[in-house]
């Protein structure tokens, strides 16, 4: 039974990680084209599309949420040690993307779509847009790893369920 625990949390870790990784993917190259193809217009121009709903409403949940079934995923998979490292590497990135989001981007976002042209000079809102833009491809990378390596953590643990002894009272015609 704690295999089978540990393999749906495992799997509800990869879930979340693919939606993660495709919803940066959509920001990257759908999104912020938009957004910062000439600040501050462009802003504020993002900033009226998105003003039922954004994503600052959408990333720190789902975030939170990665962390969280990706310690459970670490905690419920350690035993496994094909699979331990490729978990750990996984959830490593992604903290390591939410703190680094929360120290580059955050106050970022604040300077462009809370304070704008009220409290900063276009040259500077153009910086900041600058800015974000290139080091939101480190975000990028953290997530590629991230999802990467739970994908291979988790084929390293089923492989791991499909062999043991008390994955063969779960395997098909067994």
């Amino acid at each position: 039974m704690s295999q089978r625990l540990a393999f749906l949390v495992i799997l509800a870790y990869l879930w979340v990680m693919m939606i993660l990784l495709g919803a940066i993917v959509m920001e990257t190259f759908m999104v912020y084209p938009n957004v910062f193809h000439d600040p501050p217009r462009s802003l504020e121009l993002g900033l009226q599309f998105m003003s039922v709903r954004a994503p600052s409403d959408f990333f720190p949940p789902l975030g939170f949420l990665s962390w969280v079934t990706g310690l459970g995923a670490l905690i419920l998979g350690w035993r496994v040690k094909s699979a331990r490292y490729w978990i750990l590497l996984s959830v490593l990135m992604i903290v390591c993307e939410g703190l680094f989001s929360m120290a580059f981007f955050w106050p970022r976002n604040e300077i462009m779509f809370i304070e704008g042209t009220a409290v900063h000079s276009a040259d500077l809102l153009r910086q900041v847009a600058r800015e974000f833009q290139t080091l939101h491809w480190a975000r990028v990378a953290f997530n590629v790893v991230a999802s990467a390596s739970i994908f291979v953590g988790f084929t390293r643990y089923y492989r791991h369920m499909l062999t043991s002894e008390e994955g063969t009272s779960i395997r098909p015609n067994a």
